[in-house]
């Protein structure tokens, strides 16, 4: 695909009102506190993957519902000293795989946890965590972008967006970690969680979304017919009558909201061409974004947006906050 948005002028000056309800603090903060109500009960299992300079850890904690969730925690096996910590969220319909597959940051000499992503986890990459919730039982189009669409109590994101709060709060749980260095880093589905965790856990000190979903959902739905959005639009072109509520949901759960709220130091990254992510959502994220910022635009790039390049722009940024 050719380039379909809006210039990268009009981009940089993208800042649209925010659709937020009244009550989104409150909303959130009920939330969290639900979950809260709940030991985190986190364990670190030792785990042996021939990985000879890493120490790998098969997590389990309880996030939203008090429900267990996995992960993996990996960090040099050689250190002197808590470390800074990455948490690190996955991409829709992938789960934590092994930690084979998770080597840069733990290389680089940071601890780093991956969250598994409940429910996910059998498109691309193997996951094992469950989405225990009969909540989301109303009618929903195939995947997890409708699933208990109908109300904010019961949307599947606000499972998600629990858990990866808890994430954090593990992850500071461990010996080995400095608590007031946490990092929160992910692509799409996982930068939609990033953004997500950097406005509800104030003591994050830095964010790294790339190209990420779960943004400015009713601009994306008009815009692209691309998947995940696309469920969106396909309930909404079934349901013809639960359009508005729909997007009232939404709004509670939109990473334009989240990064108004947000203070940590943030990089973002953008792709010019992605279908997926359309540039003029993320860029009305960034826009929005309450912290110190910037981003990567890759500009005939499209889902993938940075890849390798973006991971050597992350580090060098990481390297420079914890210098």
């Amino acid at each position: 695909m050719a380039f379909f948005d809006l210039s990268l002028d009009q981009l940089k000056a993208y800042k649209p009102e925010r659709d937020e309800p009244a009550d989104f603090d409150a909303f959130w903060q009920s939330t969290l506190a639900e979950a809260r109500s709940y030991p985190l009960n986190a364990t670190f299992e030792s785990v042996d993957y021939n990985l000879r300079q890493l120490d790998s850890f098969d997590v389990t904690f309880n996030g939203y519902g008090g429900q267990p969730v996995k992960g993996w925690l990996q960090m040099p096996r050689h250190r002197e000293g808590p470390l800074p910590c990455i948490v690190e969220y996955i991409g829709y319909g992938g789960g934590r795989s092994f930690p084979t597959d998770w080597l840069l940051w733990p290389s680089a000499g940071y601890a780093h946890l991956v969250m598994d992503t409940r429910g996910q986890g059998s498109a691309w990459s193997p996951g094992e965590t469950t989405d225990y919730e009969p909540q989301g039982s109303s009618p929903q189009f195939p995947g997890f972008m409708t699933r208990g669409i109908l109300s904010a109590q019961t949307y599947y994101y606000r499972r998600v967006f629990t858990d990866a709060v808890r994430a954090i709060e593990t992850a500071q749980s461990h010996a080995a970690v400095d608590a007031s260095r946490i990092v929160v880093t992910g692509g799409s589905q996982g930068g939609g969680i990033t953004l997500a965790a950097a406005g509800l856990a104030p003591d994050v000190v830095a964010a790294l979304p790339d190209v990420p979903f779960l943004c400015h959902y009713r601009r994306a739905t008009e815009i692209t017919d691309g998947h995940p959005y696309q469920e969106i639009s396909k309930f909404c072109q079934t349901h013809r009558d639960k359009v508005d509520t729909v997007f009232k949901t939404l709004s509670y759960f939109d990473g334009v909201n989240f990064s108004a709220r947000a203070g940590a130091s943030a990089l973002f990254s953008v792709a010019l061409m992605d279908e997926i992510c359309p540039p003029s959502t993320v860029f009305a994220a960034y826009n929005h974004y309450g912290g110190t910022k910037d981003i990567r635009v890759y500009r005939y790039n499209h889902h993938e947006g940075g890849g390798t390049y973006q991971a050597v722009e992350k580090l060098k940024f990481v390297a420079g906050l914890f210098a």
